[in-house]
């Protein structure tokens, strides 16, 4: 994946600095047109992002910031970021969705990923009660223990469901708005974070809107890492727990708390079936 983060990073930290001076935030219906006309290609992305701006302006994110992103080169609108989202490898069927995450391979990394991440593994547990091989099936599955997980833009995942797929219309509007709000917050460039066709980024593969109510700093650097694995582990660990899982327990079985919290992660029962088989297969393979 090409490192944007260098193409941008001196403009986009000066917007920053103006963003974090400025008094007045300076959104005008003048404004809103101009950026409208330099990033909306259709009605239906004028209409989105218009609200978008909306959104920002409350919470007084100055436009400066989103001039300076919106410049950048590499946006554009990928087709197949589209046919992704029409044709989701949750609906394979299981016998070829599972050859995808339940491999040889897939659990040996996991057995050695959970040999090299013991301690940090047990601490999550200690404070979450959450499964240790669940979280390391997840991390499986999500991004290949953190070798797979920019094959997208997150921006130009969001900008193209904004312009291309009206009935994604409310939850891009969300994510977008929360994707540029975590940016400005992080002092991230926009257009330098890498994550998958659906917009989810990090380690976990977190939207950006349950990155930014799920995250944990778990390291206490005072950052909620999406690439870290103190701050990545326990945040998806603190995201089960917020959607029901029951501390200390281990049972998957069908529409226990445990099940329904891995289905609240990716609502697809195929997910939810290759997650909990790689875990026991960890698992086995590992005692």
């Amino acid at each position: 994946m090409i490192n944007f983060f260098s193409l941008i990073t001196g403009l986009a930290l000066t917007t920053f600095v103006v963003g974090q001076e400025v008094t007045a935030v300076g959104w005008t219906p003048e404004t809103k047109q101009k950026l409208l006309d330099q990033i909306a290609e259709n009605e239906l992305a004028r209409e989105i992002y218009g609200r978008v701006f909306n959104q920002l302006e409350n919470q007084n994110i100055p436009p400066q910031f989103l001039e300076g992103s919106f410049n950048h080169p590499d946006i554009d609108i990928d087709d197949g970021i589209i046919r992704r989202f029409h044709r989701p490898a949750e609906k394979l069927s299981y016998e070829r969705y599972r050859k995808i995450f339940v491999t040889d391979q897939r659990i040996k990394e996991g057995v050695k990923f959970y040999s090299q991440n013991k301690a940090l593994i047990d601490t999550v547990y200690a404070e979450f009660g959450v499964d240790p091989f669940l979280l390391v099936s997840l991390a499986g599955v999500e991004s290949k223990y953190g070798t797979h997980a920019k094959t997208h833009l997150v921006f130009v995942a969001l900008h193209t469901v904004i312009h291309k797929l009206p009935r994604r219309e409310k939850w891009v509007e969300k994510e977008m708005a929360e994707f540029l709000s975590y940016c400005y917050e992080n002092n991230v460039p926009p257009l330098s974070l890498g994550g998958s066709y659906a917009g989810a980024f990090g380690y976990g593969q977190f939207i950006p809107s349950s990155f930014r109510g799920y995250a944990v700093d778990f390291d206490g650097d005072g950052v909620r890492e999406p690439f870290d694995w103190p701050d990545v582990l326990a945040s998806m660990a603190n995201y089960l727990v917020k959607n029901g899982y029951a501390k200390g327990s281990d049972n998957f079985s069908k529409d226990s708390p445990n099940w329904k919290s891995v289905y609240s992660y990716n609502p697809a029962l195929n997910y939810v079936k290759v997650v909990l088989e790689l875990r026991e297969a960890i698992s086995a393979a590992e005692d």
